[in-house]
């Protein structure tokens, strides 16, 4: 059901995003768990729209630049953002169907970004941003060692500790892990790539001619590996993905190994989201590493 408050609202985004015409029909959308999502259609166009009332007041201003490094960058479909303000965002609406390259072609255009996308900056980005609707703090830094134990996995162990996720024995772990992560990494063989930062099956749709997409990014530079080590926690990508990846951009020797300190951090994410349930999976790396 759409409220009239909320008719209001997208009918006032559609005007702001510029298109005059009268709206002819509006449908919610499934899927996200953050926001309410409508399929929204005038004479002109369809679009998108993201509504979330409670919102942090820069959470869809950052959703909005994420998309536009990630469309400026040129590899890969990105929607078009037509108006954001602190309520909502008005996107071009994507729909396509999957083709024989799809994935291929998804696979290629992810490792072009990660190849030939890189900040002269370093590590991290100008701007803050979040990962679902948790804060992600970046700013740059020269080292990604201290990048990734800084701003990614101590900030989300953190933000555990005071949610009351974590034990003391998981603290004592994860310090012993953070400690250690030179052991695994080599910082001077990582490269600052542009990353989607939130690269789950969910986050990518096909376009018009099975052009693949990718929607709600939680942007960064970082090592490409973070991309990929997401990639494969809840599926969603095929084989092609991955075969056309590595042979467009080969991974370095030792991915494996550092595999699972990467996908730490998105299971930190996800225990501080959705509890306990992912504990342990979160021990279960802790052990591995952190003794």
């Amino acid at each position: 059901m759409i409220s009239g408050k909320e008719r209001e609202q997208i009918a006032q985004a559609i005007q702001a995003a510029g298109d005059p015409a009268p709206l002819e029909s509006i449908h919610p959308v499934s899927g996200g768990s953050i926001s309410r999502t409508f399929r929204v259609e005038t004479n002109n166009r369809r679009y998108m729209i993201k509504m979330h009332e409670t919102a942090p007041a820069d959470f869809f201003q950052k959703e909005a630049e994420g998309l536009r490094l990630l469309k400026h960058a040129g590899e890969l479909g990105v929607p078009h953002v037509f108006y954001v303000d602190k309520h909502s965002i008005v996107m071009e609406w994507v729909e396509g169907l999957r083709a024989p390259d799809t994935d291929e072609k998804l696979g290629r255009g992810l490792a072009r970004l990660h190849r030939d996308h890189t900040s002269s900056q370093g590590f991290g980005l100008s701007f803050d941003n979040y990962i679902g609707q948790l804060p992600q703090p970046n700013g740059w830094q020269d080292d990604w060692l201290t990048f990734l134990r800084e701003k990614r996995l101590g900030f989300q162990a953190e933000l555990a500790v005071k949610q009351g996720c974590f034990s003391r024995e998981r603290g004592k772990k994860m310090e012993r892990l953070l400690q250690s992560l030179d052991q695994w990494i080599d910082p001077q063989q990582v490269r600052p790539s542009l990353l989607h930062g939130d690269l789950w099956g969910g986050n990518w749709i096909c376009g018009p001619d099975g052009v693949p997409y990718l929607i709600d990014p939680a942007v960064f530079y970082g090592d490409r590996e973070f991309d990929l080590a997401f990639s494969e926690m809840f599926g969603g990508f095929s084989s092609a993905f991955y075969q056309a990846y590595r042979e467009e951009y080969p991974l370095s020797p030792g991915y494996e190994e550092r595999k699972p300190l990467y996908q730490l951090y998105y299971l930190l994410v996800h225990l501080n989201l959705f509890g306990e349930s992912y504990g342990p999976s979160v021990d279960r790396i802790l052990r591995r590493y952190g003794g």
